[in-house]
């Protein structure tokens, strides 16, 4: 049962492509499996990537007859307003009641949202006690940070995603008097180093002090994780329950690690108690 309000984790990254959704997911079911309750909120009104997700595992587990746990979830839906302020109030009011529904209802609410700037995802990261922030590993997306150029990183002027975090994070301050753990998650990693992706760590780290957050890995280039979705599965469903026939591979194993480690950084010690059982 649970006994306090819940740990809002938001995924944010207003581009697309980094893989906000598949960390999302394999968050939530890896959650499930340490046995928390969770409860999933997308606000992709328009993509639905996490809903489709959860849809595709529903349908597997009908067909197989295989039981696969299941998050409580809800996809926001459009405001019938067309007036832009009236919708703006609206979906800030659906997505308040939202989570204070799930607050004192589930251990965890993990919510997805779209890869644009969007209104309803502004007030979401109002609400986020984790924001987790994907990035690949390159220039172009640590642009999302700061306005990359050809001179000191540490000069460089925040993004316009950055201080949306910037200005979200004070408003939650000012309403909540409560905090926000930023993480920026190097996602899509190679297996070799090279001089860019040290380049880009270095440049994270300099950053990391200046702007308020933390680095660590996220998920690797790997073709599992594209792979599952059709099934709605993730990486640790297939070491627990395959069907006839799959075969599990160093790939399964060590993408497995990589979502627990995800897990891990986010410092819960009620997590990481749970994880370190897991391995006795």
């Amino acid at each position: 049962m649970v006994g306090h309000k819940a740990h809002v984790i938001l995924y944010g990254n207003e581009k697309g492509g980094s893989g906000k959704t598949t960390a999302a997911f394999h968050s939530t079911i890896g959650l499930l499996r340490l046995g928390f309750t969770v409860a999933t909120i997308d606000l992709d009104v328009n993509q639905r990537s996490l809903t489709r997700y959860l849809e595709n595992r529903r349908k597997y587990c009908e067909k197989t007859g295989i039981w696969l746990p299941m998050p409580t979830h809800v996809c926001m839906e459009n405001s019938v307003f067309d007036s832009m302020e009236e919708a703006r109030q609206d979906m800030t009011k659906q997505l308040e009641e939202q989570i204070a529904a799930f607050r004192n209802g589930y251990d965890f609410v993990v919510i997805d949202t779209p890869g644009a700037d969007v209104h309803i995802s502004r007030i979401g990261h109002t609400f986020a006690d984790s924001l987790i922030t994907p990035i690949n590993d390159s220039f172009v997306d640590l642009d999302l940070l700061v306005e990359i150029d050809d001179g000191p990183v540490d000069q460089c002027k925040p993004s316009h995603y950055a201080r949306i975090v910037m200005t979200q994070r004070q408003k939650r301050f000012e309403r909540d008097r409560a905090g926000m753990d930023w993480i920026i998650l190097r996602n899509r990693l190679g297996n070799l180093r090279s001089k860019n992706t040290d380049r880009i760590l270095e440049s994270l780290k300099t950053l990391s002090g200046k702007m308020g957050f933390r680095v660590a890995p996220g998920i690797s280039e790997r073709a599992i994780y594209r792979e599952l979705f059709p099934t709605g599965r993730t990486v640790l469903d297939m070491l627990d329950s395959k069907l006839p026939g799959e075969r599990i591979s160093m790939s399964h194993i060590a993408a497995r690690q990589e979502i627990r480690e995800i897990l891990h950084t986010l410092w819960l010690p009620r997590i990481t108690k749970r994880l370190q059982q897991e391995d006795v």
